[in-house]
């Protein structure tokens, strides 16, 4: 018996900002699981920045994307993986999939709720936790900036700042996101990157200078917080989402690097992969920081794979509030 799925293919390169027309949903059959298989049914999927660059270099026309995703076991040859489990794993942009098995983590939903397993107790939370304390070389009570603070990385890292006894200043999109960063997840200072100052804002919100500036972004604000480091400074470099659809113009960077020579600042960039060895105490952090009302999030969840494009898209004009996911079935 065949199983019928949906998966979202890339139908041509987008050139700059992604298009719907780039991206087609093709339906395909599943056989039944061989020896050793698994056949997944994926409940979420995530969407993340990071794929843009995939789509410029890996993913070519006809290719079926991959992403991460939380789905169940429904049919299960393998004995290492029970029927009815729940598994985090790397091929979402689909309804269904085989599986050897290989890659997949069973998630523990009394732990917390599926769809978390995709933001803060999943890879963006991961890169918040080992990108401020590992490649940021974090101590307590130091200022830390962080860009694109209202998103999925970007609000983990100021909370797991603020709870160690940071100021922590932010920047996001809206006047909307700029109220949640202060009311909701207890940031220091914050302020709109689309209308105020970035420079004007880092002295106003850290009249000392930042230690510590978590860059998603790239361009006038890595500029502004390059100008505004103290002394022995650490810029780790999550990524740099100004700069993703690019196409023949390129987008503005940094004038002033020469602030790093004497002030001696270090510029890392890092991938989460560096730190699967923490992923027992990042849980566990997460788990109790979350429980104690510590650390807060939010989901913006899209219904269907028929949007999940759509979803992708969204993220370049800052249309997510925390992590984006589409919802792909029913738990």
């Amino acid at each position: 018996m065949t199983t019928l799925s949906r998966e979202v293919h890339l139908k041509s390169r987008p050139v700059g900002m992604p298009k719907p027309e780039d991206f087609e949903i093709v339906q395909v059959e599943l056989p039944e699981p061989g020896e050793g298989e698994v056949l997944v049914r994926n409940l979420y999927m995530s969407v993340d920045p990071y794929m843009r660059g995939r789509m410029r270099m890996e993913w070519g026309p006809g290719t079926a994307l991959m992403g991460g995703a939380i789905g169940q076991v429904v049919k299960s040859r393998n004995p290492a993986i029970t029927e009815g489990s729940y598994v985090s794993h790397g091929a979402g942009w689909r309804e269904y999939f085989l599986s050897d098995g290989t890659g997949m983590g069973e998630v523990d939903p009394a732990l917390a709720p599926l769809p978390a397993y995709l933001g803060v107790m999943g890879m963006p939370g991961l890169t918040a936790y080992g990108g401020l304390l590992k490649a940021g070389q974090y101590q307590d009570g130091e200022t830390v900036f962080v860009s694109a603070a209202s998103g999925a990385v970007g609000s983990v890292v100021g909370q797991i700042a603020r709870i160690k006894g940071s100021t922590v200043i932010g920047s996001a999109g809206s006047d909307a996101k700029v109220r949640h960063l202060i009311k909701e997840y207890g940031f220091t200072h914050a302020f709109n990157y689309k209308t105020a100052d970035p420079l004007a804002e880092l002295r106003k919100g850290a009249p000392q200078g930042i230690d510590i500036y978590f860059e998603n972004v790239g361009g006038p604000q890595l500029e502004a917080a390059l100008t505004h480091m103290r002394q022995w400074g650490r810029i780790p470099i999550c990524g740099m989402i100004s700069h993703y659809n690019d196409a023949e113009t390129l987008s503005p960077g940094p004038r002033n690097l020469t602030e790093t020579i004497y002030k001696h600042i270090t510029l890392r960039g890092f991938v989460v992969s560096e730190y699967g060895d923490l992923q027992p105490q990042f849980r566990q952090d997460m788990s109790d920081w979350i429980k104690s009302g510590q650390l807060k999030y939010h989901e913006t969840i899209s219904e269907g794979i028929e949007n999940a494009a759509a979803a992708f898209i969204g993220l370049f004009s800052g249309q997510n509030d925390g992590k984006m996911l589409v919802r792909l079935g029913k738990e």
